[in-house]
């Protein structure tokens, strides 16, 4: 089968066991490891993106410009979504046509993922699934870096899984002088510039074939709403319910001039070339 055909196959077979040995299936249709480590993100963190994935703007919004590259730089086969969550980014890909598989340690997104009926899905931390070198021809990271203390040993640890012509997806949030306490409150360990990113990435033996900013209207609200209130102490402490209505504003002006906004930066984007300013970074690179 040719890298195209492999590549754009939603359903195709995925032989968990020929590249994760431990790994079993069990009764509940996850596979797990025989061992199963600490989490380095929010229990409740996919519970609350659950609620509102489907109807958020900047969920739907990112799906959409993943699938944008992801079609432009496609895999050599099923795209694995590490800290893939409770599947949305996966479900998005495989509507899209493209093969992806979830990779989740935390049993919540785990069991949503499966409820989403995507399969196979993976409970486990990537060091606890013990797949085989060179044995995932890609690898997704979306929004999951900024929640790893070490990014750098990450990134190593998946270039020795990916062979050489496999590609890396990264989506992180982007500048350090948007925190505010809503990174705290999302297990944020940093933020990322362009430059940032790619001198990760290629440290760890990745080329990077592109990479912008998204999200170019969102900087200044976040500056003004979150950050400043933050630093100056006029702002209650961020929680779940102040960030689902960010995440996922009631219909009205604001809302339709965002997608409008968001609708010029996916032409930008498309027609011109990298975003030069945002709230987030996109990055695809191959292993070298």
């Amino acid at each position: 089968m040719d890298a195209a055909r492999h590549s754009t196959d939603p359903d195709q077979t995925v032989d968990l066991q020929a590249l994760a040995p431990a790994l079993r299936r069990a009764d509940d249709g996850i596979w797990y490891p025989p061992r199963h480590s600490g989490l380095d993100y929010p229990d409740e963190g996919n519970a609350f993106c659950f609620q509102v994935e489907d109807h958020s703007f900047w969920f739907r919004y990112r799906n959409r410009m993943l699938v944008e590259m992801v079609r432009r730089f496609p895999p050599r086969g099923p795209i694995f979504d590490i800290g893939g969550g409770n599947g949305f980014v996966t479900r998005g890909l495989r509507q899209a046509g493209f093969a992806a598989v979830v990779v989740e340690p935390g049993p919540v997104g785990a069991r949503n993922a499966a409820a989403r009926g995507l399969a196979p899905v993976v409970c486990s931390t990537l060091e606890d699934a013990g797949f085989r070198p060179e044995s995932l021809p890609a690898v997704g990271l979306f929004d999951v870096l900024e929640h790893l203390a070490d990014d750098q040993a990450v990134l190593a640890s998946l270039a020795r899984l990916v062979p050489l012509g496999g590609r890396l997806y990264l989506t992180v949030p982007a500048f350090s002088w948007l925190w505010s306490d809503d990174d705290d409150l999302a297990g944020h360990h940093r933020r990322y510039t362009r430059r940032r990113l790619r001198q990760v990435v290629q440290a760890a033996g990745f080329a990077v074939e592109t990479d912008t900013y998204l999200f170019a209207p969102l900087p200044l609200p976040i500056l003004a709403l979150r950050v400043l209130p933050t630093r100056l102490g006029l702002r209650r402490p961020a929680d779940a319910e102040t960030l689902k209505q960010e995440l996922k504003p009631e219909a009205g002006i604001v809302t339709a001039a965002m997608t409008r906004l968001l609708d010029l930066e996916a032409w930008w984007l498309t027609h011109v070339g990298a975003v030069p300013f945002g709230s987030s970074c996109l990055l695809v690179a191959t292993r070298r």
